[in-house]
Order: structure tokens, then sequence, then C-alpha cells
């Protein structure tokens, strides 16, 4: 899969409106690397309209892989919720 990985059909044909993005988040202590859920276009297209919704504490991804930043092992989730007051930075993240 690419970094963003566009869901326009369902396996019925029907139209969907959603994409996905990989992205990277780093909190103080762990990076998390997950797909992010955006509209397809329109308000809530890009990253950066999720992590400025005011009215939204937390952001979900998934296909997640969280990593400490001082070292150790790293673990799987099929998904997992952030709180937004956390996150340091985020980038898209390349496969």
């Amino acid at each position: 899969m690419t970094a963003m990985d566009d869901a326009s059909t369902q396996s019925g044909g029907g139209r969907i409106d959603h994409k996905r993005e990989r992205v990277r988040i780093e909190t103080e202590r762990h990076r998390i690397e997950g797909w992010l859920t955006l509209a397809l276009d329109g308000y809530r297209s890009r990253v950066s309209d999720v992590l400025n919704a005011s009215e939204r504490d937390f952001i979900t991804l998934t296909e997640v892989t969280v990593s400490p930043l001082q070292g150790g092992a790293s673990e799987t989730h099929p998904y997992l919720t952030v709180a937004r007051r956390h996150i340091v930075f985020a980038v898209s993240a390349a496969d």
C-alpha cells in the first residue's frame, strides 16, 4: 500500500466517501504509526484538519505500531486511540 490509500469504492461497486493515510505520531514517550481515516474531499480530508478539530479530543488509528522513544520492544495493535493533547507532532509516513 502507499502512504495514501484511497477507498473510493466498495467491493459491491458502491461509493464510500473516505480515504486512509499512513501517519506517524510522536508523543513525549512513544512513536506511533498507523492508518488515519479521512474524508475523501472537503472538510477533514487532510491530517491537519483532524488534528486541529477542537471538538475532537481523541484520534483513532488502525493497524498500529507503537514504539517507545527510549528503546524497548514495539507493539502492534488493530487500533489505537490517542488523546490529541498528547501529540507532539504528526507526519505522513511512507511505507
